[in-house]
């Protein structure tokens, strides 16, 4: 027979889960009570502007944060709504109880743009994380409202009394266990505090429990001049004079700060933001001098609501990491730094900071339930990245031309891992050739049909390729820069766009326009390349050796080296992986280095006619090693063996 009933929880074994596994990191503990603290003031203030209570004319809305390592306590104090012993029944008694969910349900026809941070009701027990102890004193904004004091010490038992609080709002006191005494220290709570409430709604305020406060005490027997006068007060008189001197008055001691800013720079309208405040924002949030090359303003109401930041940083690829930090923000709360989710993987490498209130946050508010809502925020995202980059690019093609070298990167790794983002930058993916020109692929290849049809150049060391881009520009043609890392797979991802286009660097192959007007026969080629392949292997001792003869329009090179663009490739990506070693192209049916030995040139020649003769093995070495130096650095083996060669050679000149 079928039997139905309800589903029950068994409080003794699901406090200890909460305590011990709800967060992920035992210093949340600081924003979830802070964050209480702000729904309570913020309630408040609804409450007030909808007539439903009246506050003081000096009343000044406030979190206080107190600690003591003396003690090991720490004290969190809003002057927020407060509550009941009714409400300390139903919110903290029943965990999950959200009063943030029963207010909003409670005001909805009423309230709008609350900033009502809390939604599940499970902030409060974090509590426990840390501490052995929990006690909490609050009096309710309610008229004839008795304070209450509310006590547990961590397990499932509380004891509920009426408390001796005056003045409404709630005090939240901590007895740190032992394992978490740090976050007493001043030091460690101002850092947590920085991570977590830098921009919390309401202003927070810290003090060391510990210190003394400055006061002056009235038993301390007078001290007096020689005249009768104090000397307290003829200090007081200089001060003042001096004060009067300096056209001011007498300065007062400096007030208490708050240690957030509750407007921050994202909530501000873009018209209303100057440059200054943007780098600012930037220095203070991300610990960067380096200022950001320029930024975009996210400010969007509907169909979600969601404003924020995203810098685009200057980056030294040889020293700084690529990987920027976009802080995500719910209700100016700071839940988490770059959720892939939300924030578009390419778009890691930007700084910046989003607040969407509108998140599906799971419950510990430190990620986000799998929701679509999510997704088309990241869209959004990406597409008002893509405006501004392309806007930039139409509008101020100068400024684009730029920051070019800079924001390469964040722009092709957007290519690669967003179809939609290529989509709208394929035509503004800009490319510097030899002349320094920025241009674009379509315009390459256009310029460079006659000499190349379809093949696109390039280089990756413009220092260590220089006799290969020499020989480029002595016959007009041109090729273009791709130094970055991310150039390697963003040059695989173009030629799988352009079918008819194939990527070569630039020492890949000598094509028919540097070879002289008087070419080799094909029998005067095979000829000598029999004999000076037989010459530098016996030379050399490297029996797969692989030369190539070529009459060079240029007599002054003597050799140089190429090597396949399929298999550099192949070898790149085996040392990327740690796949490095003894690399061999014929096991993927490629071919290794080909030597290239000019005709035209006399060393050659004289190898050529002289096979056997005293300097002749010293020059091949010479030949082998000069023109690996201009593809690629010798091993230490080689370029010590190179150095001595050179220095043996320069001996013989000067006898």
């Amino acid at each position: 027979m079928a039997s139905k009933g309800s589903l029950s929880i068994n409080s003794e074994n699901i406090f200890p889960i909460i305590k011990k596994w709800l967060y992920s990191d035992h210093d949340i503990f600081y924003r979830e009570l802070i964050s209480n603290g702000c729904d309570a003031v913020t309630k408040l203030k609804k409450l007030a502007l909808l007539g439903e209570y009246t506050a003081a004319p000096d009343e000044k809305y406030r979190i206080d944060v107190i600690t003591s390592s003396n003690d090991k306590t720490i004290q969190i104090i809003d002057n927020g709504i407060g509550m009941t012993a009714e409400e300390v029944e139903e919110y903290i008694n029943q965990i999950a109880f959200s009063g943030a969910t029963d207010f909003l349900e409670k005001y909805k026809d009423k309230a709008t743009n609350d900033q009502i941070i809390g939604h599940f009701g499970l902030g409060f027990y974090s509590a426990f994380m840390v501490a052995d102890k929990v006690t909490i004193e609050t009096l309710s904004y309610k008229d004839g409202a008795k304070p209450v004091y509310w006590e547990c010490d961590g397990g499932t038992e509380y004891s509920m009394e009426e408390g001796d609080k005056e003045g409404h709002g709630t005090a939240i006191t901590l007895y740190l266990n032992e394992d978490s005494y740090e976050f007493a220290n001043e030091y460690r709570a101002k850092e947590v505090l920085e991570k977590y409430c830098a921009f919390m709604p309401i202003e927070i305020y810290f003090t060391n429990g510990d210190e003394e406060p400055e006061e002056e005490d009235e038993n301390e027997p007078e001290v007096v001049n020689e005249d009768g006068t104090p000397a307290n007060e003829a200090a007081e008189d200089a001060d003042s004079e001096e004060a009067e001197k300096n056209g001011g008055e007498k300065k007062e001691k400096e007030a208490p700060k708050p240690i957030n800013n509750i407007t921050p720079l994202w909530g501000k309208h873009p018209n209303d933001c100057t440059e200054e405040e943007y780098k600012a924002f930037y220095r203070k949030v991300f610990n960067d001098y380096k200022e950001p090359l320029f930024w975009i303003h996210l400010n969007m109401d509907y169909p979600f609501n969601l404003k924020g930041i995203l810098y685009f940083p200057k980056i030294n690829p040889k020293y700084d990491s690529l990987e920027g930090t976009i802080k995500l923000y719910n209700n100016q709360v700071f839940i988490a730094d770059n959720i892939k989710e939300v924030i578009p993987e390419f778009l890691m490498l930007l700084k910046g900071a989003i607040d969407c209130p509108d998140l599906p946050l799971n419950v510990s508010r430190s990620a986000l339930q799998n929701d679509g809502f999510v997704k088309k925020i990241s869209d959004y995202i990406t597409k008002k990245v893509a405006d501004k980059l392309s806007g930039m690019c139409k509008t101020d093609k100068e400024a684009y031309e730029k920051y070019w070298d800079d924001i390469s990167p964040f722009i092709k790794f957007g290519c690669l891992k967003d179809d939609k983002f290529n989509e709208k930058m394929t035509d503004y993916i800009i490319f510097r050739n030899l002349e320094g020109k920025y241009i674009t692929l379509p315009e390459y290849l256009e310029a460079g049909k006659e000499k190349y049809e379809n093949k696109v150049f390039y280089i990756t060391d413009e220092k260590g390729q220089s006799q290969y881009i020499n020989m480029f520009k002595e016959e007009g043609m041109d090729a273009i820069l791709l130094t970055h890392n991310i150039d390697t797979p963003f040059i695989t991802h173009l030629e799988q766009k352009n079918q008819d286009v194939k990527f070569l660097r630039i020492d890949s192959e000598l094509t028919d326009n540097f070879e002289s007007e008087e070419k080799l026969s094909e029998e005067e080629a095979k000829d000598m390349t029999e004999k000076l392949t037989a010459t530098f292997k016996k030379a050399l001792g490297v029996e797969n050796l692989t030369v190539k003869v070529s009459a060079l329009k240029n007599a002054g090179i003597s050799s140089m080296i190429t090597q396949s663009e399929d298999t550099r490739r192949m070898q790149d990506m085996m040392e990327m992986y740690s796949m490095g070693g003894n690399f061999d192209p014929s096991m993927f049916g490629g071919e290794g280095l080909e030597l290239v030995l000019n005709s035209n040139n006399n060393l050659v020649q004289y190898v050529l006619d002289n096979p056997d003769a005293e300097n002749t093995d010293t020059i091949c070495c010479q030949l082998y090693d000069l023109a690996l130096l201009a593809q690629r650095p010798l091993s230490p083996d080689a370029m010590t063996k190179f150095i001595a060669r050179s220095n043996e050679i320069l001996g013989i000149l000067a006898k």
